[in-house]
């Protein structure tokens, strides 16, 4: 049998990894299965997929309807391009289903291949709105700091977490970054958005890109009343509100899209990630009618923008039995009925450990913060790597989790899948407790 760790180290450059770890100590993990909450690897370890891998792997693992739905597919029409209109019924059905189950308004589809396509589109696609109407100097885009939008040219620039910057070497132009509302009130966040946008000049300004919660930045769950106060900025401004759903579309926080928790409808909405549970490469821009109106009444020629994969009827076929698994099953209001289960255990957890700060939940979206002084708030030194141990304490018992250290804060995320049980959720929070005691007992 070949020796998957050293090809691995030979022939596998890994996203988001440090290439130095990977060719001192190889793999950290190599997953052979997965089924439901489970991921078991090649040593026959079984881990609680306490993150559905990247966020989105919304209807749990192995599920054989949508590797059913995929054959059935693929033995009628694996692929046609959608190109200079071209079209075939598995994009066409799924832009109906999406916009039917949207919020209202957005009833229009442009189909991409994942998250950062997503983005890089809508950013285009916002850009391009303009230009037709006659201001072109329409570009700039202003996102949030702490934000994340993917790591394509124009999704990298729009994310707020400098450390993808540096990677490439700077941002592109007409990208700004204003505050995040984490740890501020509305006002003061609302204040710093519009002090931007009048220092570059209303003029100049083509949307304002959020997530509703951001998640890569540590769950970082908005105060109630924000996104209601930057719909109205993006009114008043005459500016573009584009909502990025890439983790929080499809059930994640107990909605079917994340800002139906605020109430709150964006002109656009950019969607990937839990459409097919990541059994296959799909993502999209939702548009407004009134932005869909201005796209046909003004466009001229060809629209010069699209990707070989854009509507990929295999995906497409999948996204629809994902879809329909999620409304069947009830996955929605489990998110949010285990998302409640989620939180209350983590508020045991903070009661009777030390170290846990703030914990928060929005559906099954949640994050527990880890701090040296829970009264002051006051955070440990980046040197301990605190998170990072967690986190490591919590895969020797069978939990694989992510955390995320930022300006000394340590968050450790959850986004198990939304099929998760009560039973289930209580053994995650059980191994949680256990994990930071044992990291706490170090310090």
């Amino acid at each position: 049998m070949k020796d998957l760790k050293e090809l691995d180290k030979k022939h596998f450059i890994h996203p988001t990894s440090s290439i130095q770890q990977q060719q001192d100590k190889g793999a950290k993990l190599i997953v052979e299965k997965g089924e439901g909450i489970y991921l078991t690897d090649t040593d026959g370890r079984v881990f609680i997929d306490a993150m559905s891998s990247l966020w989105n792997v919304n209807i749990g693992h192995g599920r054989k309807e949508l590797a059913e739905a995929a054959a059935q597919q693929m033995a009628k029409l694996s692929f046609s391009s959608t190109f200079s209109t071209f079209s075939h019924e598995p994009a066409i059905l799924l832009a109906e289903k999406i916009a039917s189950i949207a919020p209202s308004h957005l009833n229009a589809v442009f189909f991409t291949s994942g998250g950062s396509e997503s983005n890089d589109s809508a950013i285009k696609l916002v850009r391009h709105y303009w230009k037709i109407q006659g201001q072109p100097n329409r570009r700039k885009i202003i996102t949030l700091k702490r934000g994340y939008h993917g790591v394509a040219a124009a999704s990298t620039s729009a994310t707020g977490i400098p450390e993808f910057w540096d990677m490439a070497g700077h941002l592109m132009n007409d990208f700004l970054h204003a505050e995040s509302p984490y740890e501020k009130t509305t006002e003061q966040a609302i204040t710093s958005l519009r002090q931007l946008i009048e220092l570059e000049g209303r003029e100049t300004v083509a949307a304002v890109l959020v997530e509703p919660v951001q998640g890569a930045g540590g769950v970082l769950i908005p105060p109630s009343d924000y996104l209601q106060e930057v719909r109205d900025l993006c009114n008043e401004i005459g500016v573009l509100f584009v909502a990025d759903e890439v983790i929080t579309g499809f059930g994640r926080t107990g909605k079917m899209f994340g800002t139906e928790n605020w109430g709150v409808v964006p002109d656009m909405m950019t969607f990937a990630k839990g459409v097919t549970s990541g059994y296959l490469p799909l993502g999209g821009v939702l548009v407004s009618d009134q932005v869909h109106d201005v796209l046909k009444g003004k466009s001229k020629g060809t629209l010069f923008h699209g990707f070989t994969y854009s509507g990929h009827p295999t995906a497409a076929a999948v996204a629809m039995k994902n879809i329909e698994i999620i409304e069947q099953e009830g996955l929605v209001e489990n998110s949010r009925e285990m998302g409640e289960v989620m939180l209350q255990g983590f508020k045991k957890v903070r009661k009777n450990v030390d170290i846990v700060g703030d914990v928060r939940a929005v559906g099954l979206l949640g994050a527990v913060e880890l701090v040296q002084d829970p009264d002051t708030n006051k955070h440990f030194s980046p040197n301990l790597q605190v998170a990072s141990k967690v986190i490591e304490a919590l895969h020797q018992r069978g939990v694989i989790c992510r955390s995320v250290t930022y300006d000394s804060t340590d968050i450790i995320c959850f986004a198990p899948p939304l099929i998760i049980s009560q039973s289930e959720v209580h053994t995650m929070v059980e191994r949680l407790h256990d994990a930071i005691l044992s990291v706490q007992k170090e310090l």
